[in-house]
């Protein structure tokens, strides 16, 4: 690397350090969806509304495992850890390691784990923290943008890895992660939420409760 490129480098993470400290976590996702458009899908974090609304048919009583793909800055997060029962586990999964590194510095909660990886790989991931299933899976990645291919592939792994009777929820701008889950969950419900910058599609696919278990995901 020349003395010019080491020089342009250096201000380039300047104004990175700048704008994460200026913005606090709204320049970390500005930062996020800068460096990976794709695989962020949005330049502003969900609002209240729509985390009010995706959050409200989860049985929190039940609930031992959570599991988000693409946690961004800990948007849904936090709403996430003050309903969780106190023996419940949160596995937020992020290709992005900057949003790991940013949650992992500030979610203090012993509940908690951050995994630099792919939803792809949820089993794998999920058994590696000492758990068979998951009670509900939360994604706000943009599938109508993700690699061709990769959608499908989450969307089965996320059937497989949810318990009977739990769901996996999905927020986008189109309606191509319903039309995935729709292939592999036995229901899916849909809502919109208009306070949301950009109005988003809400869904909330249903693995069949017939084959429920005696109890949640296993931890």
């Amino acid at each position: 690397m020349t003395g010019y490129e080491l020089s342009q480098e250096r201000k380039v993470t300047r104004w990175k350090r700048k704008v994460r400290q200026y913005f606090g976590p709204w320049g970390v996702f500005f930062q996020g969806f800068v460096e990976h458009p794709v695989m962020v899908g949005s330049i502003i974090p969900s609002s209240r509304f729509t985390i009010k609304s995706m959050l409200a048919p989860v049985d929190w009583e039940r609930c031992r495992l959570f599991v988000e793909y693409g946690p961004g800055v800990g948007t849904f997060c936090r709403p996430v850890l003050d309903r969780l029962r106190r023996d419940g586990t949160l596995i937020v999964i992020d290709t992005n390691p900057l949003f790991i590194d940013y949650l992992n510095r500030t979610i203090a909660d012993s509940r908690f784990v951050a995994v630099l990886g792919s939803a792809e790989d949820v089993e794998d991931i999920i058994r590696a923290h000492g758990h068979e299933q998951a009670d509900y899976v939360l994604s706000g990645l943009p599938f109508s943008t993700l690699p061709q291919g990769l959608g499908p592939r989450i969307a089965a792994a996320t059937h497989r890895v949810i318990r009977p009777g739990g769901a996996f929820l999905t927020y986008q701008f189109s309606k191509a992660a319903q039309n995935y889950n729709a292939r592999y969950f036995d229901r899916v419900d849909s809502g919109f939420e208009w306070l949301n910058i950009l109005p988003c599609r809400l869904a909330w696919s249903w693995k069949d409760e017939a084959a429920r278990g005696d109890g949640g995901a296993e931890g």
